[in-house]
């Protein structure tokens, strides 16, 4: 009955989607301060220019946040650090269960968000560390999620709403992010069609947000980014590597020919093997996966509009100078540069800000 109506396109099931795997891994051997990541990457020189992030807000869709956690409380939107009080009020929203403060049961939402801003006294781990988050909640405990959950995340970002606020009524875009984190996937196996996110993330990129997706973790074999929103064109895709520079064995590489073209996937690989960050609690562990390549990404772009802010909105740019400043790397899936293993190559956060404040 409500397919047939003339104002419904099509009727899509609401399954549970598992986040993407990670690989935990014993503490290799870190500076006490930078871990070896960030130090790949360059992002420590940019710090040194005097380029940390501020005046950018970041968003976070996972698993949830520990807001409280040390590393990241004081770069939440929502916390005053003179009063000590936070405002949750379009800052936050949890898809799941609609917890009025942010939490996160499966630890792997406050593992990602530190990798982009994670800060505290005795160990950095965000790229960009002064930039601000605000989070919402895609997926419960064990990692499950459902195309409605994402796509309200995605709604939330275009135009945050207070916490018992109507989202059709109540989105203030003003108040979104510039850049989203997105370290999850939704298999086709699991009942959502190739298709399925395609027009909301689309929407978030023409909204002028830019949509860093991880690749996958399905790899080594060529052909293995399969499922959505890394296949997308609006998403920029980002694989793993390790760190001696090379591609990680799991991270996914294209084509992805889903959509009747070939398609080069990942856009850039940054590293995700072995990437110290803070989880619920107070604590730190160190994981590998492509769901802690994407965050560098995220922290990169970051940084190039705390550095040049008349790039805030111009997702393209931004996307073209991080492609066109990585390290040229040649993968194992076909093409020299870029190539479906590593795509543009491994990024570089130095050179990409660099090439942010001399575009006008």
């Amino acid at each position: 009955t409500l397919a047939l109506r003339s104002d419904v396109a099509r009727i899509e099931l609401n399954p549970k989607v598992k986040k993407l795997s990670l690989y935990y891994e014993p503490d290799q051997e870190q500076d006490p301060d930078i871990p070896w990541n960030l130090k790949l990457i360059n992002a420590d020189q940019v710090w040194e220019m005097g380029i940390a992030g501020a005046g950018v807000v970041v968003a976070g869709a996972d698993t949830g946040v520990d807001w409280m956690h040390p590393a990241l409380i004081r770069q939440y939107r929502g916390y005053n650090s003179e009063t000590e009080t936070a405002d949750h009020n379009f800052n936050w929203f949890d898809a799941v269960e609609g917890s009025p403060e942010p939490i996160d049961p499966g630890d792997h939402g406050t593992l990602t968000l530190g990798v982009v801003v994670g800060s505290e006294e005795h160990l950095r781990t965000g790229v960009a560390f002064e930039s601000q988050w605000m989070g919402c909640r895609n997926m419960d405990f064990d990692g499950y999620g459902t195309p409605e959950r994402y796509i309200g995340c995605m709604e939330f970002f275009l135009a945050p709403f207070p916490l018992e606020g109507d989202p059709l009524t109540d989105g203030d875009p003003s108040k979104a992010p510039q850049v989203i984190n997105n370290s999850w996937g939704c298999p086709a196996e699991e009942g959502c069609s190739p298709d399925t996110l395609k027009e909301a993330v689309e929407h978030v990129r023409a909204a002028g947000i830019l949509f860093v997706a991880a690749a996958g973790n399905e790899g080594p074999n060529c052909s293995s980014v399969l499922t959505p929103p890394a296949i997308y064109d609006a998403a920029f895709t980002v694989g793993a590597t390790t760190r001696d520079d090379k591609i990680a064995r799991f991270s996914s590489r294209g084509p992805v020919t889903i959509f009747g073209t070939e398609q080069i996937e990942p856009d850039v690989s940054a590293p995700g093997v072995s990437i110290r960050g803070p989880i619920p609690g107070g604590s730190y562990i160190s994981a590998g996966g492509t769901s802690l390549a994407a965050p560098h990404v995220t922290g990169i772009a970051a940084l190039m509009l705390s550095a040049a802010p008349h790039l805030k909105g111009r997702v393209e740019v931004l996307e073209e100078l991080i492609r066109h400043t990585a390290q040229p790397k040649l993968g194992d899936c076909g093409g020299d540069r870029p190539n479906n293993t590593f795509g543009w190559g491994r990024v570089d956060a130095l050179a990409a800000v660099k090439a942010a404040l001399e575009t006008k």
